[in-house]
C-alpha cells in the first residue's frame, strides 16, 4: 500500500572514530542537508568503568543509607563479573558490525515507539503552540499562509539545500528529515511500520474539517498554488463540509495500536476504495486540520492541539498543523520516527515566515480553472460504524483521565537567568526539582531529554537530572536557618552537576541507553543480571518526572503527557522573557495535581531568583 522511500535518502554513512576532524568536511554531491553524513561518529558504547560509577550516583538521592550500599555491592558485582564482561562485549561488537549505523536504533525505535502499544495521542504525540498571526485574522487566510511556508521549508528538504543543524561548529545528523514530510506510521501487530512516500509524485496536502478528509493537490499546470488559491480552496473545503454529516474515521487513529492495526484491516478490506482512500491521505505531504473550535485559554489551545476532539486528526501523520476557526493555531506531531529539534525548526521557520509577513504568498490572481478538492470518501459497513463508536469512547476516557495546567511565567526568562550567572535550562531544571520537593517533600526520578544527533542516526539520551547536589538545594532552600549565600551556593552546585551530566549525554555516555543496551544482549535462557533485578534499578528509571524543553520566540509552549501513571509530563519554553511549562498528569487514585506542581514551580523560580540577587547584593563591596 505504500511506497518506499525514493526521493529522501541519506547517502550510505562511511563510520568514522569519536575522533573526526574539529572542522568537517563537506560532500558536495548530496547536497546541503547530508553533506556531512558519511563523516558523523557512530554512537560510542562508553565503559563499564565509566557508566556503573555514574549509575551509582544518580541512585544515592534516591536511596536510603542501606539500599543504597545493597544497590553499590550488586553494581560493583556486575562490573567485575564474567557476565558483565561478556554482555559489554556483546554490545561493543553489535556496535563494530559493518553496515550497522547505530547500535541503539533498531531497538530503540521498537521499544519506545513501534512496538509502543498504548495510543499515540496523548501518550506519544507532542504539539506546539503558535503565537497569534496579527495580519491574518481569518482562519482559511493564517493556513494558507502555513502552508505556503511549509512547503518552501519542504521545497529545501526535497532539493536538500537545507543547511544542516549544527550544535556551533558540530553537524547534528540529518536523517530523520527524511521521515518530515509524506510520511505516515502504518499500524501493525506487533510492530508499527513507518511509511514514505516520493516528494515529487505526491505533491497533495490532506486537509481535514468536520471530521472528513479533501485532498488538496498543490500544484496545478506546474505552478505552485498561491496563498489567494490555497484560501479559496479551503473556502470551498469548509462550505462542502459543514453541509454535511461524515462517519468519524479518523477517531480510529487515536486507538490502543493493537486495536487499530485490527481496525486497519478491517477498514481496508470493507472496500477497495476505502485501500485507495488510505493511499491518498497517507501519501500527502501533511495533514492541515480546520477545526470549528474557537479555542481561548492556554489550557484550551493546549488540549486542542495535543488532542482535539479525537476524529478531525489523521494521528498518524508525521505533520499535523491545525487552525480554528479564531484563527489560533498550533502543530502536533507523531514522534515514532522523529524528535522534536527537526520540526521545532520547521516550525520556528513557518512562524518567523508568516509572524513577519517574509513569506512568499504568490500571486492575489485565483485562477478559475483550479479543480474541486477531492473528498476522500471511505465505505462504512456496520462492522467500521461499531469499531468508529467503540474507538471513539476509548478516546474520551484516556482524554478524560488527563489534567492540564499551563504556567505562563512571565516574571523572567532567558536573558534575567542568563545575568544571575546560570545556565537557563539547568536553572528551569531545578525551578522543577524544588516545585516538586515544596510540594511533595522528597526528590523523585526525573528524565529529561538530551539530543545524541551528533551521532549517525542518533536520537535521544536520558538526562538524570536528580543529583546529590539537586537534593541538597531542594533542602538547603526548603530550610529557612540556611543562609543566601549558602543557599546560592547549593543552587549553583546543583546546575553544575546537571550541565556536566547533560554534556555527558550529549556525547552519548549517559547511562540508560548503556544500561538498556546491555539488557538486551542477553540471550535467552541466561540469568538476568541482579543488577537489573534490583528495584533500585526500577525505582531509578520510574519517571515520576518526563521532561523536555523545545524554545521558540514564536510558541506559546508546547507538550506531551506524563510516562507513567503517577508521574507529570512537563514540557517547557524558555524565552526570552518569559518561562512557559505545560504540566500534564493523569486523575487517578495517585491524586496528583498539575495546578498545585505549578504554583510551587512558580514559587521556587521567584524565590531563586531573589535569593541569587539577595546574595550577590550582599556580596557586593559596600560604599
Amino acid at each position: 500500500m505504500y511506497k518506499a522511500l525514493s526521493a529522501l535518502k541519506s547517502s550510505p554513512a562511511t563510520r568514522t572514530s569519536q575522533n573526526t576532524a574539529t572542522k568537517p568536511q563537506k560532500t558536495a554531491s548530496v547536497g546541503k542537508l547530508f553533506e556531512f553524513q558519511s563523516q558523523l561518529p557512530k554512537l560510542p558504547v562508553p565503559a563499564l568503568s565509566e557508566t556503573l560509577p555514574k549509575y551509582l550516583s544518580t541512585l544515592e538521592p534516591l536511596l536510603s543509607k542501606d539500599e543504597f550500599a545493597q544497590t553499590k555491592n550488586l553494581v560493583e558485582k556486575f562490573g567485575q563479573s564474567s557476565q558483565g564482561q561478556e554482555l559489554q562485549r556483546r554490545l561493543e561488537a553489535r556496535a563494530a558490525e559493518p553496515g550497522r549505523a547505530n547500535w541503539l536504533e533498531e531497538w530503540w525505535n521498537d521499544l519506545s515507539y513501534m512496538g509502543y502499544r498504548d495510543p499515540v495521542t496523548p501518550y506519544v504525540s507532542y504539539f506546539y503552540t503558535y503565537k497569534d498571526d496579527k495580519l491574518r485574522r481569518k482562519p482559511t487566510q493564517r493556513a494558507a499562509a502555513i502552508v505556503r511556508a511549509a512547503w518552501a521549508f519542504r521545497a529545501q528538504v526535497a532539493s536538500r539545500e537545507l543547511a544542516p543543524e549544527m550544535a556551533r561548529t558540530t553537524p547534528l545528523c540529518s536523517y530523520s528529515y527524511n521521515y518530515m514530510f509524506n510520511a505516515t506510521r502504518i499500524p501493525k501487530r506487533p510492530s508499527d511500520v513507518e511509511a514514505t512516500y516520493d516528494l515529487g509524485a505526491n505533491q497533495h496536502i490532506t486537509v481535514a474539517r468536520n471530521n472528513q478528509f479533501f485532498t488538496l493537490e498543490l500544484v496545478h499546470d506546474g505552478q505552485l498554488l498561491s496563498a489567494a488559491e490555497i484560501e479559496s480552496q479551503l473556502d470551498r473545503i469548509v462550505e462542502r463540509a459543514d453541509s454535511t454529516a461524515a462517519v468519524p474515521v479518523g477517531v480510529l487513529t487515536s486507538d490502543n495500536r493493537d486495536l487499530w492495526a485490527d481496525n486497519y484491516e478491517l477498514l481496508a478490506q470493507a472496500s477497495p476504495q476505502n485501500a485507495q482512500t488510505l493511499e491518498k491521505l497517507q501519501s500527502s505531504a501533511f495533514l492541515l486540520c480546520l477545526d470549528d473550535t474557537k479555542p481561548v485559554t492556554r489550557e484550551e489551545c493546549h488540549r486542542t492541539y495535543w488532542h482535539g476532539n479525537g476524529s478531525n486528526r489523521w494521528f498518524d501523520k508525521s505533520l499535523q498543523f491545525i487552525v480554528c476557526d479564531n484563527a489560533k493555531a498550533g502543530f502536533l506531531g507523531e514522534h515514532s520516527s522523529m524528535d522534536g529539534t527537526p520540526t521545532c525548526r520547521l516550525n520556528d521557520y513557518v512562524l518567523d515566515q508568516t509572524l513577519n509577513n517574509k513569506v512568499d504568498l504568490g500571486s492575489a490572481n485565483v485562477r478559475a480553472d483550479l479543480s474541486e478538492p477531492e473528498a476522500l470518501r471511505f465505505v462504512t459497513p456496520p462492522t467500521v460504524v461499531r469499531a468508529i463508536e467503540q474507538a471513539a469512547g476509548r478516546f474520551s476516557k484516556v482524554v478524560g483521565q488527563h489534567q492540564l495546567r499551563v504556567l505562563q511565567y512571565e516574571a523572567f526568562g532567558k536573558d534575567e537567568i542568563k545575568k544571575l550567572g546560570f545556565s537557563p535550562d539547568g536553572f528551569v531544571q531545578m525551578a522543577i526539582q524544588l516545585g516538586y520537593y515544596k510540594m511533595y517533600g522528597t526528590s523523585r526520578a526525573t528524565y529529561e531529554a538530551a539530543a545524541t544527533r551528533k551521532f549517525l542516526h542518533g536520537r535521544t539520551e536520558t538526562c538524570r537530572s536528580v543529583s546529590n547536589e539537586s537534593v541538597a538545594f531542594c533542602r538547603a532552600f526548603e530550610d529557612n536557618a540556611q543562609g543566601v549565600q549558602d543557599k546560592l551556593a547549593a543552587l549553583q552546585a546543583a546546575v553544575k552537576t546537571h550541565g556536566a551530566y547533560a554534556k555527558a549525554c550529549s556525547e552519548g555516555k549517559g547511562v540508560d541507553r548503556h544500561l538498556l543496551g546491555l539488557r538486551l544482549v542477553l540471550r535467552a535462557g541466561e540469568e538476568k543480571p541482579a543488577i537489573f533485578q534490583d528495584p533500585a534499578y526500577a525505582r531509578s528509571c520510574h519517571w515520576n518526572l518526563s521532561t523536555s524543553q523545545l524554545s521558540s520566540e514564536h510558541f506559546e509552549g508546547w507538550g506531551f503527557s506524563e510516562v507513567v501513571p503517577d508521574g507529570y509530563g512537563i514540557a517547557y519554553t524558555i524565552r526570552k522573557d518569559a518561562l512557559i511549562f505545560h504540566i500534564a498528569a493523569m486523575q487517578n487514585e495517585f491524586g496528583l495535581n498539575s495546578d498545585h506542581l505549578a504554583h510551587y514551580i512558580k514559587e521556587a523560580a521567584t524565590e531563586m531568583r531573589a535569593t541569587v540577587l539577595a546574595a550577590k547584593l550582599a556580596a557586593a563591596p559596600k560604599l
